[in-house]
């Protein structure tokens, strides 16, 4: 059954022409990697049998096997979102198998295609426990979209109103017209219902379904403070805008806002799943420091590191700065 579902997986996810080089199952790793894992994960659940074949990539035996399949379950179902990049699921099995051989650990990552420990980003921040100096507010989103990603720096959340911070802050017209629009949703009246959502979302707002309910939310726009990412039209723009997205999408966000720049934008720093997110956008070398609007010593050693490593952007020998690239598109250059 397990080789089953692997090959429904395949047809769902077909590998482009540039996924790279095919893994153990016959698929590109990274397109279905996490789909297969996934797939033997509830397969262990309902059957109890380990995936054939797993054997010829570890040195344990199929008891110990049965039990990484256990935890990684548990893992799974705890997680939320549950992974859905290559590097999310490393990373879920890493932390769950921690205590297992390295040999073993290693052997079921290549087993589905996946990321090994020394190919992942080594992240050292943490998410502050205690309010740091400037912070003017605190955000804490619901899912993000993908659409709601402009680029490497910039991206869309929504705040639900039930929020202490944000349920003061409702305007009455937007409160009548949510309940009015679900009145009339309600008597399927969709045409005024269209027209009370067009309301909403002119204020700022927009209603939103999640898990089945909806709910009225503020619309905020966040600038990642201290990194510059390269321009959708620049090299490397789309591989960081792709990047932040598999980063941030399907998950709620914690953002401490500092400023707001001259676009109305909130500036601020990120964190999804413990994760700092401009720490891994310049680790990864999708980012520069934006040491014109920031000098945090940190962010400056991260892009350090990212260019000794030749990564991302960096292992082109001189990159354009995204700021002189604006410069000379405003100047017509």
């Amino acid at each position: 059954m397990g080789n089953a579902l692997r090959f429904l997986c395949a047809q769902c996810t077909e590998p482009s022409a540039d996924s790279g080089s095919l893994g153990p199952h016959g698929v590109s790793a990274t397109t279905v990697g996490v789909s297969a894992l996934a797939q033997d994960i509830f397969h262990f659940d309902i059957t109890s049998q380990v995936p054939e074949g797993l054997s010829k990539h570890v040195v344990s035996s199929k008891k110990a096997q049965a039990n990484w399949y256990k935890k990684l379950l548990d893992a799974w179902r705890e997680a939320k979102p549950p992974p859905r990049t290559p590097e999310e699921a490393s990373r879920l099995v890493i932390k769950t198998l921690k205590r297992h051989l390295k040999a073993d650990v290693e052997g079921l990552l290549a087993f589905y295609g996946l990321p090994l420990p020394q190919t992942l980003v080594e992240l050292s921040s943490e998410v502050p426990t205690s309010l740091p100096e400037g912070l003017k507010f605190e955000l804490q989103t619901l899912p993000v979209d993908a659409k709601a990603v402009a680029d490497g720096d910039t991206v869309t959340v929504y705040v639900s109103t039930t929020d202490p911070r944000e349920s003061s802050y409702v305007p009455n017209d937007v409160q009548v017209a949510a309940v009015q629009r679900s009145k009339a949703r309600a008597e399927r009246n969709y045409t005024k219902a269209d027209a009370l959502h067009e309301k909403i979302v002119d204020a700022g707002y927009r209603v939103l379904k999640i898990q089945n309910e909806e709910v009225l939310a503020r619309k905020y726009r966040i600038r990642l403070r201290g990194i510059d990412a390269p321009e959708s039209k620049m090299p490397y723009g789309k591989e960081a805008k792709e990047e932040l997205t598999n980063l941030v999408q399907g998950k709620c966000l914690r953002i401490l806002v500092f400023a707001e720049d001259r676009y109305g934008r909130c500036v601020g720093d990120i964190y999804c799943n413990g994760i700092f997110v401009q720490e891994l956008m310049l680790k990864k070398g999708f980012a520069w420091h934006y040491t014109a609007y920031d000098r945090r010593s940190e962010l400056e050693k991260w892009e350090k590191e990212a260019r000794a490593k030749r990564v991302g952007l960096w292992a082109a020998s001189n990159p354009e700065k995204p700021w002189d690239w604006r410069k000379d598109r405003r100047e017509g250059r």
